[in-house]
């Protein structure tokens, strides 16, 4: 069952064309993955599928009755509302129909008619349809794994990162059928990403998006878009298979383009010694001449050589610090803590947001000041701090300008010299493109920008906070041999598994209140650690159990025993028509009822084993009495919430 038909699709951004002629169709299951190069569209891809944007030619074609959600790489919330408020005003479905139904139990509580018991008894059967009674619940679940837990926050205090979060949030609380993410772990920490990655491959919406995570491409897609110097190739698999299968192709074109190479320097010499008088068969030969010149300057995508730019010369000491400490307001950064770096380290910081670390990366840098203690920097040490908010660019400058002004001419490691206009396009600013504006770069452009600008100074102590943000898996690629080749000291803070695991063997893990531990391994071996220690804390019950972000959950509780709150099913009955208005219960009060099951289930259960203890004989009396008493509160407990409960029970009679 096809969900979306794409035909022929073209876009520009002024003179530029991002992308001409798409084809493509996304069938019911799809968990769909666009890989494009930075600067082809993909985000304006996105907003014109979902209707956002108009196609400058082409049509799109959605199912009829499917719906659609989509989360923008940079998501406009208003400021003026809280999270709560944002939520429930929403454009989602299920905020409209829980909206539907207050509004019409407001009405039948102003004025019983016909009309306003039409309305209620439409405004109930949407929200059984929806299986909107738990959205709630559901809300603060998911808000919850991705870290937002005051929902009365006002959308201005939130972050750039956070105001992401919660729009992801509403997008997958919605459970629309065709889902359009745009970058979706960014600003995601390494446990809210795992997951994301295993509430996706769950569900059953189909999916597609743009995202730069391989890891999260291969576990959870099952197809590959690829669209390659203006081609659009289709790969039934995983990542891992669509490496694979570009692989061969590149290989195949490479054949090919060797091949043509060949027979133009042949076609070339004809050419040259052409006749003047232009037959039909010399003008054929002329035209294959140009197709062949073509196919001949084709190549994969940029040069095939590896940089390794000349740093300066390190020192013996490196860089120092002794028993630091850092805090904000009440908030632990750094605890005394004391590391001495050596020559060549490569150090990479992951941790939950919040807990600091790019507060240690400016510690370290001298951008931030230290509360106590002593940071000892060596007098060779020059650091390239690529900064996670990217860097402040001209608008108006051109990219090489850009590059020039720092430097003319880059000096690599064997002493060769190459310009600034061979620098960027072996990070994939072709020459064309040397010569745009900043203002016209797309975001992933930008950033790959400010990364030059940071390599190029020639640091000998890189530290990267989150350099994987926007960029296309092509300029990922680049960036980490560029990475592997550099022999200074590297200093790594990214959400990019794949990134870490390529890159660095040495890790600073940051787990709140100032403690940071240090863990000697791969990024694999780590989260294996992590998660035997977690599995031996619930086994042996010296841990509460926790959700992927560290903060605790609680179960759902048991049964209710006799205790029974199913909601409505259905119209309202003729009784419920008959009944004070009033008496209707409102959204809030229906959450109210389906909280009180299970509070009432969980303290019953509680009081059975309660039982079960005190008809033993093996209690010391201090412990008998305590339990005795805990017995008795539990009593009046359960009779307090059950007669609330049958309160609300009897107004949905």
């Amino acid at each position: 069952m096809t969900y979306l038909s794409v035909e022929q699709l073209s876009k520009s951004f002024g003179l530029k064309p991002l992308f001409e002629d798409l084809t493509f169709g996304i069938t019911r299951g799809d968990k769909t993955a666009l890989v494009a190069p930075n600067g082809t569209g993909k985000s304006t891809l996105l907003r014109v599928i979902a209707g956002m944007e108009p196609p400058d030619g082409g049509q799109v074609t959605m199912r009829k009755g499917i719906r659609v959600g989509f989360l923008e790489q940079e998501p406009r919330l208003e400021a003026h509302r809280t999270i709560r408020e944002s939520l429930f005003r929403g454009h989602t479905e299920t905020a409209a129909v829980i909206r539907q139904y207050e509004l019409a139990v407001r009405a039948q509580a102003h004025q019983v008619t016909d009309a306003t018991r039409q309305a209620y008894d439409d405004a109930l059967s949407a929200m059984n349809a929806a299986n909107a009674w738990d959205y709630e619940e559901r809300m603060q679940q998911i808000l919850g794994k991705l870290d937002i837990h005051d929902t009365d926050r006002p959308v201005s205090t939130l972050s750039g990162g956070e105001r992401k979060r919660v729009a992801l949030a509403f997008v997958l609380l919605d459970e629309p059928d065709l889902l359009l993410l745009d970058e979706p772990t960014n600003h995601l920490d390494v446990d809210m990403i795992e997951w994301l990655e295993n509430h996706l491959s769950r569900s059953t919406a189909t999916l597609l998006m743009v995202t730069h995570d391989r890891y999260f491409l291969d576990r959870v897609c099952n197809q590959i878009i690829e669209i390659d110097q203006g081609k659009l190739y289709h790969h039934r698999g995983n990542y891992s298979y669509y490496l694979q299968k570009k692989a061969e192709r590149q290989e195949v074109e490479k054949t090919a383009a060797g091949k043509a190479s060949q027979l133009l320097r042949k076609e070339l010499e004809w050419m040259r010694r052409s006749p003047k008088a232009r037959t039909t068969k010399s003008k054929s030969r002329i035209s294959a001449f140009y197709e062949t010149e073509e196919k001949a300057k084709q190549t994969s995508g940029g040069p095939d050589m590896r940089l390794e730019v000349s740093m300066q010369r390190m020192g013996k000491k490196i860089l120092e610090l002794r028993n630091i400490s850092k805090c904000y307001d009440r908030t632990v950064i750094l605890d005394n803590f004391s590391y001495t770096f050596s020559r060549g380290e490569r150090i990479g910081i992951i941790g939950r947001n919040g807990t600091g670390k790019t507060t240690f990366l400016n510690v370290l840098t001298g951008e931030e000041p230290v509360d106590s203690g002593i940071i000892d920097k060596g007098s060779t040490i020059v650091y390239g701090h690529y900064r996670q908010q990217g860097l402040e660019l001209d608008e108006e400058m051109r990219v090489i300008d850009v590059i020039r002004e720092i430097a003319e001419v880059i000096t690599l490691s064997d002493g060769r010299r190459i310009s600034a206009s061979q620098f960027l396009e072996h990070f994939m600013f072709q020459p064309k493109m040397q010569y745009t504006p900043v203002g016209k770069l797309s975001g992933g452009e930008r950033r790959r920008l400010g990364l030059m600008m940071v390599l190029v100074r020639n640091p000998n102590f890189l530290i990267l906070d989150e350099p994987t943000n926007d960029l296309d898996l092509e300029t990922l690629t680049r960036l980490e041999d560029f990475l592997q080749d550099f022999g200074g000291c590297l200093i790594v803070v990214s959400h990019d598994r794949f990134f870490m695991e390529k890159l660095v063997h040495h890790y600073f893990i940051f787990e709140g209140d100032g403690v940071i531990r240090d863990f000697n391994g791969t990024w694999h071996e780590y989260r294996e650690q992590q998660m035997r220690r977690e599995a031996e804390a619930k086994e042996s019950g010296t841990a509460k159990p926790t959700g992927l972000t560290g903060t605790p959950v609680t179960g759902a509780g048991g049964k209710a025993g006799n205790v029974r709150a199913d909601g409505p099913v259905g119209a309202a009955s003729a009784s419920t028509r008959n009944k004070p208005s009033q008496k209707i219960l409102s959204y809030k009060e229906r959450k109210e009822l389906q909280r009180l099951e299970k509070e009432i289930a969980g303290l019953e259960d509680e009081r059975a084993a309660l039982e079960t203890e005190l008809s033993g004989d093996s209690l010391a009396y201090e412990e008998l009495r305590e339990k005795s008493e805990r017995y008795g509160t539990l009593g009046e407990l359960i009779d307090k919430k059950s007669e609330r409960w049958l309160e609300l029970a009897e107004r949905t009679q």
